[in-house]
């Protein structure tokens, strides 16, 4: 060797991912099928579980959905053996919550 390194970039090649922009936003939850997506780590039940009191509390007609998924993020479970159960449960709903219970 003749004390030259060469140097490569951890960069990897990649489609562009189209965007799709952000959905519209709900004015009021009055009345709305409210979801609660869950990504299965040990504090995000809990956390839920208190939004979901909050929410009854302040929109009483309001109804909740929950959904548990063990990906950090819901849309990654479109990639997974639960993409229908998945894209049924966010067409019945109209608002998400989130929770990253790490």
């Amino acid at each position: 060797m003749n004390g030259q390194f060469e140097v490569l970039s951890p960069w990897a090649e990649a489609e562009p991912v189209p965007l799709k922009g952000l959905a519209p936003r709900v004015t009021d939850l009055a009345g709305k099928k409210i979801g609660l997506l869950s990504n299965g780590k040990r504090a995000a039940k809990p956390i839920l579980t208190v939004v979901e009191r909050k929410l009854k509390e302040r929109f009483p007609t309001s109804q909740i959905s929950w959904y548990f998924t063990q990906n950090a993020v819901g849309p990654a479970e479109l990639e997974t053996e639960n993409k229908d159960k998945f894209e049924e449960w966010i067409k019945g709903v109209d608002a998400v919550v989130g929770a990253v219970g790490d």
